[in-house]
């Protein structure tokens, strides 16, 4: 099957934008994609792939891409007749863009495509995060199913399952799998700590991020409890922002300039998994959507020199280095202690700050962190580098069913 290189990249700033609307921050995103892939406009584009998961509460859903982008084609900026698929998965909304684009262009539907994810997050009006927006991640037509399970698991890993009005469901559910990695593994708050401040050092030194402070654990585990043992520094922040891709085929990408396919990076692989109710002692779907994905691009996880993965709390960070194959399972609490996460560590993880700092507007989340392994393969990392980085991993999920995610994807990229 051909081949897909994305040869430009792009993220906003993330955090509170209360003066730009969807339409403001989709022109920054597609603007300055364009630039970094040395277009002067984007006319040559045979598809848009929009994500965005919460614009309905805000009165749009069906063609929020189309709307967003009517300006842009009014302006002669985007080519008025390219279709715009909407795209919404809930916090992996971008990577499922990805993977729709990836798609278009491996069969050879399109020569060039363009990925943007944009969400609002935050409102402006009550100064507060669209909490409600939420809730779609899950399951509303039979709350009582998940609610029975989530009781039971709770009373299993000693953490009764609870909700309260300054979180959303999904920071109980991680409380929950945290404590029982601790009473299964022996894994620390400590070691959540550690994750969390090492995510908010590499957020400080990363211009994009909502969060630009320096931590230490001992700051992390002092901060406000949000559930127990999670706290405030933990759990990533709701905010607002927009990033950007272009995909090519590899006959468009011999036809660049010299500067361009010296930038380009490949889409080496790439895979998806659904989730399901499961114990807590059962792998989660990303472990099988890793293992497609090594399978796809012809690597393992030994090989792989960076990786961001979707840390929605500072627990997902062990326990995703866990199903992503950098260690063993039990073992992550020990394998961010040790180190071995760090810049010069075995697998440096989420170098642009992750969720937790760099913030986490759904829609554009997974398009960002596709961003910062481009970035990082691309040897732009500044101070935030990983030397001599070839392969890089995304792993993005969305959803809760139970203790998995709804949807998880792996998404494999060489620098080319």
């Amino acid at each position: 099957m051909a081949n897909a290189y994305i040869i430009g990249a792009y993220s906003s700033n993330f955090g509170r934008r209360p003066n730009e609307s969807y339409k403001d921050m989709t022109r920054e995103a597609y603007l300055g994609v364009l630039a970094d892939a040395q277009f002067g406009d984007g006319h040559e584009i045979d598809v848009c792939w929009f994500g965005n998961a919460t614009m309905f509460a805000d009165g749009q859903g069906n063609i929020r891409g189309q709307v967003c982008f009517t300006p842009l084609v009014r302006d002669g900026l985007f080519p008025d007749r390219a279709p715009i698929i909407n795209v919404e998965n809930a916090c992996a909304t971008g990577t499922t863009a990805l993977a729709g684009a990836v798609k278009d262009i491996k069969s050879g539907e399109a020569e060039l495509a363009l990925v943007l994810g944009v969400e609002k997050l935050f409102d402006p009006e009550t100064g507060k995060g669209k909490f409600e927006a939420f809730n779609g991640g899950i399951d509303q037509l039979d709350a009582d199913e998940w609610r029975r399970h989530y009781e039971a698991a709770g009373a299993a890993a000693g953490k009764p399952f609870e909700t309260g009005p300054d979180r959303t469901v999904f920071m109980d559910t991680y409380a929950m799998q945290a404590c029982h990695h601790m009473k299964t593994h022996g894994t620390t708050q400590r070691q959540f700590a550690i994750a969390a401040a090492k995510t908010h050092n590499f957020g400080a030194d990363n211009e994009h991020a909502q969060y630009r402070f320096r931590m230490t654990p001992e700051e992390v585990l002092q901060d406000r409890e949000i559930s127990f043992p999670l706290t405030r520094s933990m759990c990533a922040p709701m905010g607002d922002g927009a990033a950007s891709l272009i995909v090519c085929s590899e006959d468009y990408l011999k036809g660049c300039s010299p500067q361009v396919r010296e930038r380009a990076v490949k889409v080496k692989g790439q895979a998806m998994a659904g989730g399901k109710y499961r114990s807590l002692d059962e792998p989660g779907l990303t472990y099988y959507a890793a293992q497609k994905a090594y399978t796809a691009a012809g690597v393992s996880a030994d090989d792989i020199d960076v990786a961001e993965v979707h840390d929605a709390t500072s627990f997902v960070e062990i326990h995703q280095a866990e199903m992503m194959g950098f260690c063993e399972i039990g073992k992550g609490g020990a394998f961010v202690e040790d180190g071995e996460t760090q810049l010069g560590g075995k697998i440096p993880m989420n170098t642009s700050g992750g969720l937790v700092s760099k913030g986490h507007p759904i829609g554009a989340s997974g398009v960002s962190m596709v961003y910062e392994q481009i970035v990082q393969l691309r040897g732009e990392a500044g101070v935030r580098q990983v030397k001599d980085a070839r392969l890089a991993l995304v792993e993005n999920g969305g959803g809760v069913i139970g203790f998995d995610e709804a949807v998880g994807t792996v998404t494999i990229l060489e620098r080319a």
